[in-house]
């Protein structure tokens, strides 16, 4: 959404515009999300920071986190260039700090999901299962 949005890559918003802009747009985006009613709202990992936008997901919803050790993480973004956090420097070593920084926010989470060795549709019917019991 941010990309239609912008008419550009997340990569070239971080490059140009900085961390900080891409963060605004990230919040104007989950909270016109927000206000829709039976969607599933997807964010990178870095949305849980601004506490505003947690608050804003747990009102309409339940907030899912999907956890992964940080060799998982590693092996899943190693050749991604889509990602402006890892694109310098010691991959695996950023992956921790940033699981580091980003776990008191991701315990807030209404719910948690391990995804290490487990395909995407696994998980979706986890999730599934689990808020059918709800």
């Amino acid at each position: 959404a941010i990309e239609e949005k912008e008419h550009r890559k997340i990569t070239e918003i971080f490059e140009k515009e900085g961390e900080p802009y891409f963060r605004a747009l990230e919040k104007a985006v989950i909270l016109e999300a927000s206000l829709k009613r039976g969607m599933v709202i997807t964010t990178g990992g870095g949305a849980v920071l601004d506490p505003e936008n947690i608050q804003i997901l747990k009102k309409g919803g339940w907030l899912i986190t999907l956890r992964a050790t940080p060799e998982t993480v590693y092996e899943r973004v190693k050749d991604s260039r889509h990602r402006p956090l890892l694109q310098s420097g010691d991959k695996m070593a950023e992956i921790k700090r940033l699981l580091e920084i980003r776990r008191p926010y991701y315990d807030q989470s209404d719910y948690f999901f391990e995804t290490d060795d487990k395909t995407a549709s696994q998980v979706a019917d986890a999730i599934l299962e689990r808020l059918k019991q709800t």
